[in-house]
């Protein structure tokens, strides 16, 4: 029932604790994902110890988030690109994007699923298999953020981490009834610590069911990389 913002204004009245919060994302990527297939990596017990040791003091802390598994570095979580080649390439460190997406308060619970290298826009690697569309199974939930958008419209959580080069934000909102908007060049860095691809097509952003969501996580993401141009 609530967007992101709204969720982090119940947790700082202390209506609703964090781990509540955490708890119940994690309920449903449970319940509904072996359905749907749109989270295919999970560090439910890294956050749990997170939240007993304190998580930062930010604008959306105790908001539940995913990342999407494509050229995304989330320390400890296999960094697959959607690629049977990358499938134990797993980053020691986290990458500045998610660096800041935790300094703000998010709590990652894990990955969600991509096209091969981000390349499709119908989100069905060989390595983890197809995402379903939340609304009918027989139709894709677009790509290459088609994870995420389904995590989203199924209401697992509330908003998810999306790349887009030549759509993949846009074309998983449009097929998940979501808000998705490519930011401009360089405005976001990439989750390997790379300021852009692909000669500045490739950025990144986040799908979310409100405007409000959307504007707060680039609020939080935005700005330049050291060695960016």
């Amino acid at each position: 029932q609530y967007d992101a913002v709204g969720l982090a204004r119940l947790i700082a009245k202390g209506e609703l604790g964090p781990s509540e919060s955490i708890e119940a994302a994690i309920c449903r990527i449970e319940s509904r994902n072996p359905q749907l297939n749109a989270v295919i990596a999970k560090c439910f017990d890294a956050v749990r110890d997170s939240v007993a040791k304190g998580l930062p003091d930010g604008p959306l802390t105790g908001v539940p988030y995913l990342v999407k598994d494509l050229n995304t570095s989330l320390a400890g979580v296999p960094a697959t690109n959607g690629s049977r080649a990358f499938a134990n390439s797993i980053p020691e460190s986290d990458g500045i994007l998610v660096s800041r997406l935790k300094a703000a308060g998010l709590a990652i619970l894990g990955k969600t699923n991509t096209p091969e290298f981000g390349l499709n826009i119908c989100t069905a690697p060989a390595l983890f298999g197809p995402t379903l569309n939340p609304f009918d199974a027989d139709l894709s939930p677009g790509g290459s953020s088609g994870g995420s958008a389904c995590a989203v419209a199924s209401g697992m959580l509330p908003a998810a981490h999306a790349t887009d080069s030549g759509g993949s934000i846009r074309i998983p909102a449009s097929n998940c009834g979501l808000f998705g908007l490519k930011p401009s060049r360089g405005r976001v860095p990439l989750g390997h610590d790379r300021a852009e691809g692909l000669a500045g097509f490739s950025v990144a952003h986040a799908v979310t069911h409100s405007v409000r969501d959307s504007a707060m996580l680039l609020d939080v993401t935005h700005g330049p990389i050291p060695g960016a141009i």
